[in-house]
This record gives C-alpha cells, structure tokens and sequence, in this order.
C-alpha cells in the first residue's frame, strides 16, 4: 500500500499513483491525464467560481500559485498533492519553463490536474503559454475563467471600472513587460480620456506610469488609485492624482502586489475604503464625490478643457 502523500511536496516531487476518493464526484472532475487550469478570483477565496472549486475538490495534483487564497487548499481531497508553484515580485520559486514540465509529466502519469492560479488564467497569469505548450503536448486542458484582478479589486474599494458618464472603456495592461515597461503605446493611452487605465503589477513602475502618462498629454488632476493586497482582509488602498501618483506610490502600507487605477470613476471610490491622500480634484458637476472638473463633457459630447489642462510641450513630470 502506497503512504499517503503529504500536504505540500516539492515541485520536484515524483507523480503519485492517482487514488479516487469514494462516492460520486462532481460532473465538473477533471478527467485522468487532463490538464485543468482554474483562475481562484483575487484575494478573497470565495471569489472562485462553482465550476473551479468542483474541479479543485476533485483533483488528484494541484499546482498552485501564490496569489490564490491559501484557504482553497482545505477544498483538495485528503489525499490530493498539493505542490506550490507561486511568483512574486523578484522571487520566482519555479521557473515558467519548469511547471509546464511538471504539469505534462503528472497528466502523462494518468492524474487529474488542476493549475489553480489567481486571478483569471487568461489575463496576466500565463495561462495561454501553459495552455500552448500542454496542446502541443498532446494533452487537454480546459480552461475555468476567474475573477480577474482589476474587476476584483475595484469592486473591493467601490470603483465602476465603466460608467456611463465617466468610462466607456477600460484598459488592463502589466507594468512588467518582456520588452519593459516602456514599450507601451504611451500616446495612445494618454489620448482617450473615456478610458479606465488598470496597471497590474504597478507599485515599483509607479513613478514612471505617471510620468509617461503626464508627458503625452494626460491631465495632472485625472484621479488614481492605488490598490494593494487586493480583495483580502490586507487590502490597503489610497487615491491621489495622476501628477502625486509616484509619491501616493511611498504611502504607508502599501505592498505588492499592487494594481494601479487611472481615470475619471477613481473619483466614485468608497472614501472608507481608498481615501485621499492629498486634496482631491476639484468636484465637477453632476458628481457629489469627486469627478474632476477637467472631465465634465462639452457641448456634442466633446471633453471640455479644465484649469488643469495644459497645453502642448508643457508636461507636469510626476516627481520621483
């Protein structure tokens, strides 16, 4: 009789003979040699959905990430591997190269396997290059959507990422690129003031967000949020202006991971749960909280200048 496998193993650790727990299990299970990739919402564990948590309860290896909620594992059968695969900020445990190994040797091994990441798998989480690699493979993956960061995080502090009078759009990007975060299309960010900017992973690019933003022309006073620790019980978050960001970015108690908001709905936040930490925009009209005049819609639907507006070739760098 095999020992029952312990709670957490280390990646390296050999694939386990898969062991069926009695009675019926969810419709939803994973099947033997099938790759599931489930998104665990941020922060707050009951932000995954039915669909994920029925295939974590019934997997027989669960690969996970650091920014899922520790708490999802007491979901995992008694006798399911738990082996942890998570990424911060300058530390990375396993290398992206080596999970998909490990995820492909445990399917081939004839296990059911869930990738529990946080967040969306498909939005930041690397979920497409795992999901690639496992086809070429030959090895079937589904994939269960999550709650993704900036949906998670916005409704935690009460900012509508779309509004009918302040967003029609919004924007996600990573502060962290392959090429840098300087091969954003900085002008083309800037240019459309209907446009809710969300920065993943932004707490250290905060100063130069801000300033590539005010140099192509978006108004110093446009509201912005900091938000860290996203949607658990150590959120913190502050707003300040896109000019103050770098500054608002050195407040108190701020970590990674970090998602900065840019745009006029920042000024619709619950003032409990992200206040100011300098004076907010001047009000404009038809907003009792804080939408910046700068904002208020011309005649046509055209975008109004505000006393904060500045002209062409004069930028307000955001200080370091």
């Amino acid at each position: 009789m095999h020992p029952k496998p312990p709670h957490e193993s280390p990646p390296d650790a050999a694939a386990p003979r898969p062991i069926r727990a009695s009675g019926s299990v969810p419709a939803a299970a994973p099947a033997p040699g099938h790759v599931w990739l489930v998104g665990a919402g941020p922060g707050d564990p009951d932000l995954i959905t039915v669909r994920g948590l029925r295939a974590l309860q019934a997997a027989d290896v669960v690969f996970h990430d650091s920014l899922a909620a520790p708490e999802l594992l007491d979901h995992c059968r008694p006798d399911a591997l738990r082996i942890p695969v998570g990424k911060r900020a300058g530390r990375h445990s396993v290398p992206q190269e080596d999970i998909h190994v490990l995820l492909a040797a445990h399917a081939r091994a004839g296990l059911a396997v869930v990738r529990l990441k946080g967040g969306d798998p498909f939005i930041f989480g690397r979920g497409g290059e795992e999901m690639e690699f496992l086809r070429a493979q030959g090895i079937p993956v589904t994939v269960v959507p999550g709650v993704t960061a900036a949906s998670g995080c916005a409704a935690a502090t009460g900012i509508p990422l779309t509004h009918r009078d302040l967003a029609a759009g919004v924007c996600l990007m990573t502060a962290h690129r392959q090429d840098g975060v300087r091969g954003l299309d900085w002008t083309s960010l800037a240019a459309d003031r209907q446009r809710t900017l969300v920065f993943y992973m932004g707490l250290s690019q905060a100063g130069h967000v801000g300033t590539e933003l005010l140099l192509h022309g978006l108004p110093g006073a446009t509201p912005a949020a900091l938000i860290s620790q996203g949607a658990t019980p150590r959120q913190k978050a502050v707003r300040c202006t896109l000019a103050g960001l770098a500054r608002a970015a050195r407040h108190g108690g701020l970590e990674s991971p970090c998602l900065i908001v840019i745009g006029d709905v920042v000024a619709l936040a619950d003032p409990a749960l992200a206040p100011w930490v300098e004076d907010p925009p001047q009000c404009g009209a038809g907003h009792s909280g804080e939408a910046p005049a700068d904002r208020a819609s011309g005649p046509a639907g055209t975008i109004a200048p505000g006393r904060n507006d500045r002209p062409a070739g004069r930028p307000l760098a955001c200080p370091a």
